[in-house]
């Protein structure tokens, strides 16, 4: 027979205790501790088969059944591409934002397009109204399919009876935190609501006489986390999250957590007054646009590999005369450490002194520099700015530079490289020796330059550039 048992649980972090405390021995809070029945089951008898009741079946793993055509296609690539191929039927996937990043446009095109296919879709609403959903809809679609239905509730009892009335084949909530269940008193957004809504959620989902995928919105604190508890995250079978720069249009997506695909992918997307349109092609969005024969100084192109996909990116640099004891060193894509070891090899094994330059380094479309394969390309961005002489929009400069002036392999270049050539870029400067020897054979009428040191990409680029300068 079942027995009930006092427990006392915290409402800000879950934590669970036998005795009531006026502070969170966990998160540290004060007056959270909640109490609550908990019902605890009689302990199963060893050595009697039949005394207890097997959940599920058991299966040899060899025996189970592997679906193929287990993925919705969301109609939209770059989502496809984050999600490793569209949704899973039978999984839980949740995507946090900041207020305003644009997730709840991004469900409700990703719903219309799931509709034209004949999935019946169900979108749930805590936060909005029937109407609300409409007007949106009317704004960013061109048409409503008959597919989709909304409910307007934070009734979580009610969303599963509507799923189990209609039974959609994709149900997206929006969002978790403002939901809550009828047998648990606390209020929407404690982490007993959040886990026990999403506990429900899964069992719908997983079901296996009727899978069916749910997708759901989450919001984020102000440390940019997930709300809830860290447990959310690990229940779940994808975390998507979306970054939104409060200037810019773009939107990256991208996922921390994927079961079923790669957690490296990223796509992107720029929010305009229809909705939010995919990028196809980063590589255009990352550069600048120019004439073959413009004349710009302090701007290399390089490669970064955002999941599977090259993407070419700018790299732009400013030097001025600093009047100031201190010259300013200035970046927003890069860490201040790499910037300053990077102006150190320039000066060192480059022979250019820049302890009198003020310099400013960035990336077009705010790209974080993270990656050791632009570290050449954001040097020759200052060797051009310095010297005031131009790189060719057509030449890319992909490799790491050691601290002794030596070009270093980088991860993954032989695909950097064939991807640069099919794109259609001139010349391609890489560390010497560390391509593969199929890699030449994708090149076409792309020209390899390949070096060993900082000064042979340099003199390669610009000739004999020491005549203005000091060697160190």
């Amino acid at each position: 027979m079942a027995k009930a048992k006092t427990v006392y649980v915290c409402t800000s972090c879950g934590a669970v205790q036998s005795k009531w405390m006026g502070q969170c021995p966990a998160c540290k809070s004060w007056n959270v501790m909640e109490e609550r029945e908990e019902t605890t089951a009689p302990a199963a008898v060893h050595g009697k088969p039949g005394k207890t009741r097997l959940e599920g079946q058991l299966q040899q793993l060899r025996q189970v059944q592997s679906r193929r055509d287990d993925r919705i296609s969301t109609g939209m690539a770059e989502m496809d591409r984050v999600l490793g191929g569209g949704i899973v039927r039978d999984s839980v996937t949740i995507i946090a934002a900041k207020p305003g990043a644009g997730k709840s446009t991004l469900m409700l095109q990703m719903a219309q397009n799931i509709a034209l296919n004949g999935c019946t879709v169900l979108y749930v609403s805590g936060e909005e109204s029937e109407s609300q959903l409409r007007s949106r809809a009317e704004r960013i679609l061109h048409t409503i399919d008959e597919h989709i239905w909304v409910y307007a509730t934070a009734h979580m009892n009610e969303v599963l009876t509507a799923v189990g009335t209609m039974d959609p084949d994709l149900v997206i909530l929006d969002s978790i935190q403002t939901f809550f269940l009828d047998e648990f008193t606390s209020r929407p957004g404690t982490p007993t609501q959040i886990m026990e809504c999403t506990n429900a959620v899964m069992k719908i989902a997983k079901d296996p006489v009727r899978p069916r995928a749910v997708m759901m919105a989450g919001q984020l604190t102000k440390e940019d986390e997930l709300a809830g508890v860290r447990s959310l995250e690990h229940m779940v079978d994808t975390v998507l999250f979306m970054e939104a720069d409060p200037v810019e249009e773009l939107r990256v997506l991208s996922s921390s957590k994927n079961r079923f695909g790669s957690t490296g992918e990223m796509g992107f997307f720029t929010m305009e007054e229809k909705g939010l349109e995919p990028i196809d092609n980063p590589s255009r969005f990352f550069m600048t646009e120019r004439s073959e024969f413009a004349q710009v100084h302090g701007s290399a192109l390089s490669v970064l590999k955002e999941g599977t996909r090259p993407m070419i990116l700018e790299i732009e640099s400013l030097i001025s005369h600093s009047y100031t004891p201190y010259p300013s060193r200035i970046s927003e894509c890069l860490s201040r450490d790499q910037m300053g070891t990077l102006i150190s090899i320039l000066e060192q094994r480059g022979g250019i002194a820049l302890y009198d330059q003020n310099v400013v380094i960035k990336s077009t479309g705010g790209l974080k520099l993270n990656q050791q394969s632009v570290n050449l390309a954001v040097i020759m961005s200052l060797v051009s700015s310095a010297l005031k002489r131009t790189i060719a929009n057509t030449t890319v400069f992909i490799g790491d530079v050691g601290l002794t002036g030596e070009l270093k392999k980088v991860p993954s270049l032989d695909m950097m490289v064939r991807e640069t050539a099919r794109l259609g870029f001139k010349k391609i400067y890489v560390p010497k020796g560390s391509l593969r020897k199929e890699t030449y054979a994708h090149l076409g009428d792309t020209k390899l330059m390949e070096c060993a040191y900082l000064k042979d990409v340099i003199r390669g680029e610009f000739g004999d550039y020491r005549k203005d300068f000091v060697e160190a």
